[in-house]
């Protein structure tokens, strides 16, 4: 049984604590067994509340540190667009998902928000946006603990120790969501990276509850010189507008829910190609390029546990298209959030 079950089972029981009665009252034990009882259960109690106070302190401190009371929070089906000027003639420069954050700097006369969100600036309609108090309140229920990275590369480790095996290696100022809070103020900490469960050294990461950020939505220079075919271009636009869907591990559906290698293959199906179904496959089935070589439209793909576990679309500027994990779905990413393990090219133009 965990800490917290353990003092929530001693709540339940109607143990009287510093004066305070917890649930229903029974009798009071004999004196050698209530003493030690209750020495022992306050101990858990005011661990408890300990742990309590610190999580509830990371949230309140980081919510106020990023947003101060100028929060805002993306209330869309799957993403929200944010354009360059306030006005829809205006060109896409970012997406802010679905219960995603912003800083509001401003809203004008016509309903047009001046953000900014995950280093992306510019305007949505305000109207797609929740605010004040009830965005305060929203963003504990949305928001999660997450884990930056503070040195140039971090081991992720199977199990809590250096003894265990290596699954990979993340990127210096990537954040990561964390599994188990109870891990926060312990030496290491329990993260996810894609759809797999790790663990990461303390000392080399910084805690904060974060709400998820827009990302930046380059164009692609079609043609010319260090421009890309027009086939590449429209794949990419096509995968584009399933950001903030659903990752379901073994989905097909683009709409209703689907994976890593399932999403690239869906977007090559789109342009015609037949590709492999898994992400191992997929590491095999082109042609292997450097990263000096890459272009927007070819695959990434990563390593952990022993295996190519993870694929995305590579779509220039350094970033990557992909289908991540339950909690962000398919999403853009800094390609470095982990180390890439290959890339494969499967478009010959």
């Amino acid at each position: 049984m965990n800490f917290a079950a353990k003092c929530s089972l001693a709540l339940l029981a109607g143990i009287t604590i510093t004066g305070i009665t917890y649930g229903k009252a029974y009798a009071a034990p004999s004196a050698s067994i209530g003493e030690r009882s209750v020495a022992g259960i306050t101990k858990c109690i005011d661990q408890y509340y300990e742990k309590q106070i610190e999580k509830e302190s990371i949230q309140t401190l980081s919510l106020e540190d990023q947003y101060e009371d100028n929060l805002g929070i993306a209330d869309v089906d799957n993403h929200l667009n944010i354009r360059s000027g306030a006005g829809t003639n205006y060109g896409i420069v970012g997406k802010l998902p679905k219960d995603a954050g912003c800083y509001i700097y401003k809203i004008d006369e016509n309903g047009w928000a001046k953000i900014s969100s995950g280093g992306v600036k510019g305007y949505v309609k305000a109207e797609y946006l929740i605010t004040g108090d009830k965005a305060k309140e929203y963003a504990k229920k949305v928001g999660f603990f997450a884990a930056t990275v503070t040195t140039n590369t971090l081991n992720v480790r199977e199990e809590p120790t250096t003894d265990s095996s290596i699954l990979t290696q993340i990127g210096d100022s990537q954040s990561f969501e964390v599994l188990d809070d109870d891990t926060i103020s312990k030496d290491w900490v329990k993260i996810q990276v894609d759809d797999k469960e790790g663990y990461v050294s303390a000392e080399y990461v910084e805690i904060e509850f974060m709400l998820k950020k827009a990302v930046s939505d380059y164009g692609i220079t079609v043609g010319g010189v260090g421009g890309v075919s027009s086939t590449r271009a429209n794949m990419i636009a096509y995968g584009k507008q399933f950001v903030g869907n659903r990752y379901v591990y073994g989905g097909n559906s683009l709409t209703n829910g689907i994976d890593c290698s399932g999403f690239t293959k869906a977007l090559y199906a789109y342009i015609g190609y037949s590709i492999p179904r898994t992400a191992a496959t997929q590491a095999n089935c082109g042609r292997r390029i450097s990263f000096s070589e890459i272009k927007p439209g070819d695959l990434v793909c990563y390593y952990s546990g022993g295996y190519v576990s993870h694929v995305a679309m590579y779509i220039g500027n350094n970033q990557i298209l992909h289908a991540s994990n339950p909690r962000q779905g398919i999403m853009i990413s800094n390609m470095w959030y982990q180390t890439p393990y290959c890339y494969v090219r499967v478009i010959n133009d």
